[in-house]
């Protein structure tokens, strides 16, 4: 019996040593021991991670803190109104560097368009005074014609007869066409308002004015001429005449100065008065009569009205602008 407890404690001994030499060599074992010889490296990574980290985070909050926080700079009051003195009088200068920069574009352009008004209205000035001379001899022409049709021969005709029967079909010549284009593009583009005469500018609406009356009136006598001063001379003007003195004489602009030259020559082209039968010398007369009094009534109202304001605004220009040499 002792010898078999004996035994049972060999075998129990001997299976404790069994028990250790396993847990040994098991994978548990030798994880442990790998982990607990590893150990101490991770722990050094470990604790360097956590010190970057944590000086990083002190970076990024100190840069927070700068950014979200800077330091104002305190002025006082003086420095203040200081810039803002600063500020008023460079806007002060940028304003008034702009209004001389404007006023004296503006006085350019308006020396401009008064030297270039001001040879406008000069050359019609000396048209319109041309016009009304002619309108004036045309006046007398018409007395003649209109004595004549009135109780003289219509066969047998003297050599004055047929240029001024010529007379009625001339009608451009005696035609005054005022230019405005200068004012025109005054008034198209407000400039205007560069004249600061107020005369000068009351002297240019009047002009305005005085230029849609001339074309009304212009328009009335091609009015009358069209008819019914046309059918006339298609039924009783000999046409054939004027023919023969256009082939007498060299072409030129307007038939009046092919008539002028025939009557200070001795030469004679026989002209005739076309219809007689049907020639009523009443409203012949009458209507001669008619186109007198309208030319009349236009060179002194309009033309004439034309004239004085032209030379009023000439004066006001060479008074103003100093055009005395232009």
């Amino acid at each position: 019996m002792t010898e078999g407890r004996g035994r049972r404690k060999v075998g129990r001994s001997e299976s404790t040593e069994v028990v250790k030499k396993l847990e040994v060599g098991s994978p548990k074992s030798e994880g442990r021991t790998k982990s607990e010889v590893e150990s101490p490296k991770s722990e050094e990574d470990s604790n360097s991670k956590t010190e970057l980290q944590t000086a990083n985070s002190k970076l990024q909050t100190e840069t927070m803190e700068v950014h979200h926080h800077p330091e104002v700079e305190k002025k006082g009051f003086k420095a203040y109104l200081l810039e803002g003195l600063m500020i008023f009088l460079a806007v002060t200068m940028g304003f008034f560097a702009e209004s001389l920069r404007e006023h004296i574009g503006d006085n350019t352009r308006e020396k401009e368009f008064a030297k270039a008004l001001y040879a406008e209205l000069k050359v019609d000035s000396a048209t319109a005074a041309s016009k009304m001379q002619l309108r004036i001899e045309r006046e007398k022409t018409l007395d003649y014609l209109y004595t004549y049709f009135k109780d003289s021969s219509l066969t047998t005709l003297p050599r004055a007869f047929y240029p001024a029967f010529t007379n009625l079909y001339i009608v451009n010549i005696y035609t005054f066409e005022p230019k405005d284009g200068i004012l025109s593009q005054l008034k198209n583009s407000g400039s205007l308002r560069y004249f600061k005469s107020l005369a000068l500018q009351k002297l240019l609406g009047d002009l305005s004015v005085s230029i849609n009356n001339i074309r009304n009136r212009n328009d009335q006598e091609y009015q009358f001429f069209a008819s019914p001063l046309k059918l006339f001379l298609l039924q009783h003007y000999d046409f054939h005449w004027l023919d023969q003195l256009r082939g007498s004489y060299p072409v030129t602009r307007s038939i009046l100065y092919l008539v002028k030259p025939y009557l200070q020559s001795k030469r004679t082209i026989k002209g005739q008065v076309l219809n007689v039968a049907t020639f009523n010398r009443t409203e012949a007369a009458n209507m001669v009569s008619f186109i007198k009094q309208m030319l009349l009534s236009s060179r002194t109202l309009q033309l004439t009205d034309y004239v004085a304001i032209n030379h009023q605004i000439l004066q006001e220009l060479r008074k103003t602008y100093d055009l005395q040499n232009e």
